[in-house]
């Protein structure tokens, strides 16, 4: 049996449970952000090993029967509804998120793409990008700073061809709406307005001219490779993801062995099973590393090109299985 950890509205999830229903494989969708409002989890250790229960849905479960978890995207622990003043709310919240961080590391099985903590460790720029360089991958010169004065030096190094972008993608709001900021490429304009910089750090490299982005999806062992074509449209021509569904063109796209191997590589060097990995392909043909998520969309991608991703995702879920 497998538990799928993730919100009631992951359409990614949807996509994968057909493929265990043909593999014969049982599985229990639990969004731990039910925890603890309507869930309820048992933990004992004995003798020197735990041993956890879920209890959900009018159902209990000895976890021991799960075979893999696939950490999809969770939500956070919610207190119950009656617990109405702010500050317990959050009390009990923190209470959660930290015993549910030791529930997942003393869950002893295989974990798809890994524990929370190392998919939260390993999402990180800084972490990743070192790691691709030392793998050999060509890894834009890069600054990470919310120095003002840095961020002119930046450009001035790179003749006014500098991009900015986030250390995350992480969404914010304004007027009750939300909005993202995408990869920009920095202008003499923004330079006159540098002083913001202060206040939170962000992501300066050089700017790499693209013949295509690829995104690249790695499922264990196995790599799925699609082309961007991106440069079409002034919205996406600086960052695909302002309207991933109006490409006007996507293809499979057949990577050099050695851009392969790297590519598994890097995500297993990592502590990872799975990997969304975006890379530029320049108008030289040099493959450029960006960035990998740890828990990246690819229902698009399989959507627009009929790559196997839900399949392959279901293989390794199942690789685990005792045969009955």
């Amino acid at each position: 049996m497998i538990l799928v950890l993730s919100r009631k509205d992951d359409l990614a999830v949807n996509l994968v449970l057909p493929e265990l229903a043909k593999r014969g494989v049982e599985a229990l969708w639990w969004d731990p952000g039910d925890y603890p409002a309507e869930s309820r989890i048992i933990s004992r250790l004995v003798d020197g090993a735990w041993r956890h229960t879920l209890v959900t849905g009018g159902a209990e479960y000895d976890c021991s029967v799960f075979s893999a978890v696939w950490n999809r995207r969770p939500s956070r622990p919610r207190a119950a509804d009656v617990v109405e003043d702010a500050t317990h709310r959050g009390y009990v919240e923190k209470l959660a998120r930290i015993y549910l961080n030791g529930w997942e590391d003393t869950f002893d099985t295989r974990w798809f793409p890994a524990r929370s903590i190392d998919v939260i460790r390993t999402q990180n720029k800084l972490l990743n990008l070192t790691a691709a360089a030392r793998l050999g991958f060509t890894v834009p010169e890069t600054t990470v700073t919310n120095d003002p004065e840095t961020l002119v030096e930046a450009w001035t190094e790179a003749e006014g061809r500098l991009i900015a972008k986030e250390v995350e993608f992480v969404e914010f709001g304004i007027d009750g709406a939300g909005h993202n900021f995408y990869t920009t490429p920095v202008s003499r304009r923004h330079l006159t307005s540098r002083h913001r910089l202060a206040h939170a750090p962000a992501i300066l490299q050089p700017y790499v001219d693209k013949a295509v982005e690829l995104r690249i999806t790695v499922v264990g062992d196995r790599v799925f490779t699609a082309e961007l074509h991106s440069q079409g449209s002034r919205a996406t021509r600086h960052d695909y993801r302002h309207y991933e569904g109006n490409f006007s063109q996507y293809a499979v796209h057949d990577l050099p062995e050695d851009v392969e191997r790297r590519c598994v590589d890097l995500v297993g060097s990592l502590g990872l099973a799975f990997g969304c990995i975006d890379v530029i392909l320049t108008p030289e043909g040099e493959y450029v590393y960006l960035e990998v998520n740890p828990n990246g969309q690819w229902g698009w991608i399989e959507e627009f090109t009929d790559l196997p991703i839900s399949e392959a995702i279901a293989d390794w879920l199942v690789a685990g299985e005792v045969p009955a």
